[in-house]
């Protein structure tokens, strides 16, 4: 993307290093304050019709959210994150990432606005940093229970799978959050992915043609009409007719045709 290429290079000292460090120590913070009754952490969803009404803070600290589940969990997550937000950091350089995220942030907020008394969430998007990984990175292994070897490609299958069953049967809000992620990967992405399939389809194509070129150079007799040979059809007979073209049983020249139903056979 070469917009992106030339906004790096004026904007990269202004960018911010460690992002994926801020958001982390800030869901912490949120976790912990909550935890000892010192902060709502009702006040830093995002929740349009709030944000309208002069909480205009909650645009991006929803951002500060921890995942709603128990603590070992959260520990977990959260070091996942830190693990694949740092590494594309390091791949793409602090503003590129940064842009990656704010405008993921961006994209969300504007989705969310459609509908205004919906609860926005971050999941999505925290989610998009492990699916840039697994797309940049596809046999990076991961420990499954610090136990089981399994490479990020697949979970990253499995985590688009979750978001397409999540957007078809999801409300207006699920469907307006994961159409907002989608479009930030594909603006990163869309290129990679489309000439990653045109490359495959040439792969694919220039495959089909060598061995269909191997199959006729080894083929001792290919038919001139459906270019079945004695390699790919060994039951069938061939035969050379005067015009020293190969013809298999089916279509040789003079071979007579059966008559119409109800009619009679020329004598």
């Amino acid at each position: 993307m070469s917009w992106i290429h030339r906004l790096a290079r004026k904007l990269e000292p202004y960018a911010i290093t460690n992002l994926t460090l801020f958001i982390v120590i800030g869901q912490v913070f949120v976790l912990l304050t909550s935890m000892l009754g010192l902060i709502d952490p009702a006040k830093l969803y995002l929740i349009p019709v709030y944000a309208q009404a002069g909480e205009w803070w909650r645009v991006v600290s929803f951002m500060l959210i921890p995942p709603p589940y128990g603590p070992v969990f959260i520990a977990f997550a959260l070091y996942l994150f830190y693990l694949y937000g740092s590494a594309l950091e390091q791949f793409w350089g602090a503003f590129r990432f940064n842009l990656f995220i704010f405008n993921g942030i961006v994209l969300t907020a504007l989705a969310a606005f459609l509908t205004p008394f919906a609860v926005g969430s971050n999941m999505y998007l925290l989610g998009l940093v492990f699916l840039a990984f697994a797309w940049l990175n596809p046999n990076f292994e991961l420990l499954v229970f610090f136990v089981l070897p399994v490479k990020v490609k697949w979970l990253g299958l499995l985590l688009w799978l979750r978001y397409a069953y999540e957007f078809a049967t999801g409300g207006p809000a699920t469907k307006l959050a994961v159409a907002a992620a989608v479009a930030n990967f594909l603006l990163f992405f869309g290129h990679e992915i489309w000439l990653s399939l045109r490359r495959g389809n040439r792969r694919r194509i220039h495959a089909s043609q060598h061995a269909a070129d191997e199959v006729e150079a080894t083929a001792r007799h290919v038919c001139s009409v459906c270019g079945r040979t004695d390699r790919t059809n060994p039951g069938l007979d061939f035969r050379y007719a005067a015009d020293d073209r190969c013809y298999c049983s089916d279509h040789l020249p003079n071979r007579k045709q059966p008559a119409p139903t109800g009619e009679a056979s020329a004598s």
